[in-house]
């Protein structure tokens, strides 16, 4: 990649997050920028995006349960809002022609519906980066979102494959035998370390598969995809995740480049734009909620998937493009979308930082939209004797709860918002339990004066922030312990009303030196 890409990505993205904003919105601006410089993409930045989006999509494979896309309310809500805001964006789009607003009145049925699909599809990238800088991935509304964008991935990848007369081959069938190579791929994961060779085998997986799908008349992402889900729910599915994440994170920094390099929007090309985003992403947001709410799921739950998925997205920029190969749609429409996405990323990004505090404000109005039957799965938090709660059930804080568990025994309670770490928690008789300490309706349903103790291990900085908040505006009177990666941010927990916030790797250190000291005076005196 060029130093001038990396430099303009570097200070516009620095300058983004300075203001609160995702770096990915500075990147944006970076392609623009770069433009205006006279430079172009070319093939080594379309190599690097592509890559970029292939990780993506095969992280998000490593992550998925396959069954979470057989609820009604992934599938249902999914097709539904598509077919609802089709209809009303070619509607809308229709309008001006009619009006006799020549530039607008040159579209067609055709041109709008291509350009409404477009608009259908919610930016997997903008979603995945938001849900991962919270540590919501596994939470229920970002399972809910996630599913959601595979549904429309999925819708995509099939457009695109009929649309551009690729069809596959006879030898597509042979892909149904992939399910049997399974456990030789778990066996080379398990085997393949923490280092370099695991990395090498997660890159080889995602771009492999994605050849390989492409060999037999396939979308090279939809391979990426479906590998990562063979690889999903083994004991190192997380591990390669993670592992991948920097890579992953730095090639969509390519995708994000080309973007904006292509080509500069005329006024016209950017009030369109704005139109688009003030008038369609609210109706676009409204849909996503009311028909989440209807599926009896929670109105936060509604609210934070929602939230996620208010944006534009990147395949709608790839089927804009087809579009105007197909020469259904005029190539200043491709223009347009970008600024729009663009638009609706920023956006997105202003309401997502805020999005725990603009749910606590708005949250007995959002509650009247809400069912008086909740689903099934819905189980009011039950503390029992605890006196203790450790928040966040991950490596940190199960290791506090087993510590913390040998003293004080039952008074000890863990809870975590991903369903699937309760119950393999529970299955091994801890006393945990599904709740999120960022859901203010969490701290409603339970009595904190029982509490003497909380010991926040969340995965990141701004989640125990809020959890604190909430903590503060229920009149907690107990003792709140956290754990943080750097000394800075051990300040910024104590200014918000941390009792006692610890360095996690000078801990660990302490930690193993202390477990050292006793086993050496457990040698002495034997």
């Amino acid at each position: 990649m060029d130093p001038l890409w990396l430099l303009v990505a570097l200070v516009l993205g620095f300058t983004a997050q300075q203001i609160k904003l995702p770096p990915l919105v500075g990147f944006l601006g970076a392609g623009f920028a770069l433009h205006a410089l006279g430079v172009e993409g070319g093939p080594a930045l379309e190599k690097f995006a592509d890559l970029g989006v292939t990780l993506l999509l095969f992280t998000i494979g490593l992550k998925l349960r396959l069954r979470s896309l057989l609820a009604p309310e992934v599938w249902g809500t999914a097709s539904a809002h598509m077919a609802l805001l089709i209809v009303i964006i070619v509607s809308l789009l229709l309008i001006p022609g009619l009006m006799g607003l020549s530039w607008l009145g040159a579209l067609d049925w055709q041109a709008a519906a291509v350009i409404a699909f477009a608009l259908s599809f919610s930016s997997t990238v903008f979603a995945v980066k938001t849900l991962e800088g919270r540590g919501e991935m596994r939470s229920r509304h970002g399972q809910l979102a996630i599913g959601i964008l595979i549904i429309q991935d999925i819708i995509a990848v099939l457009f695109l494959t009929f649309a551009t007369d690729k069809s596959p081959t006879i030898w597509a069938l042979a892909l149904l035998s992939l399910p049997f190579f399974r456990p030789l791929f778990n066996h080379f994961m398990e085997r393949s370390g923490h280092g370099e060779i695991l990395i090498l085998f997660g890159l080889f997986m995602a771009v492999g598969g994605g050849e390989l799908f492409e060999l037999v008349g396939m979308k090279a992402d939809l391979g990426a995809l479906i590998i990562g889900i063979m690889l999903s729910g083994q004991r190192k599915s997380d591990e390669l995740s993670s592992s991948l994440l920097n890579f992953k994170d730095l090639f969509l920094v390519g995708f994000f480049l080309s973007i904006g390099i292509n080509a500069l929007p005329t006024m016209t090309d950017i009030l369109i734009a704005v139109g688009l985003v003030l008038l369609i992403l609210p109706i676009k947001a409204v849909l996503f909620f009311g028909i989440i709410a209807r599926f009896r799921l929670r109105a936060r739950t509604a609210y934070l998937s929602t939230a996620s998925l208010a944006n534009y997205s990147e395949f709608g920029l790839i089927v804009a493009a087809v579009g105007v190969n197909a020469g259904w749609i005029d190539q200043q429409w491709l223009m347009i979308i970008a600024i729009a996405l663009s638009f609706s990323f920023v956006l997105g990004s202003v309401i997502n930082a805020h999005a725990h505090d603009l749910y606590a404000t708005f949250e007995h109005y959002l509650h009247t939209f809400e069912t008086e039957q909740r689903q099934a799965n819905y189980v009011k938090p039950n503390l029992g004797d605890a006196e203790i709660l450790v928040v966040g059930m991950g490596r940190v804080g199960s290791g506090a709860y087993l510590a913390m568990q040998e003293t004080y025994a039952d008074k000890v309670c863990g809870i975590d918002a991903d369903i699937e770490q309760v119950n393999n928690h529970q299955l091994a008789g801890r006393h945990v339990i599904l709740g999120d300490a960022e859901d203010i309706d969490f701290w409603h349903d339970v009595d904190v004066n029982k509490l003497r103790l909380i010991m926040l291990a969340m995965p990141s900085l701004s989640d125990m922030q809020q959890a604190v908040k909430f903590l503060n505006e229920s009149d907690y009177k107990g003792t709140i312990a956290a754990v943080a990666k750097y000394d800075d941010d051990c300040a910024t927990l104590k200014a918000a009303g941390v009792d006692q916030s610890f360095n996690f790797y000078a801990e660990a250190g302490a930690g193993f030196a202390e477990h050292a000291r006793q086993q050496l005076e457990i040698k002495a005196s034997s």
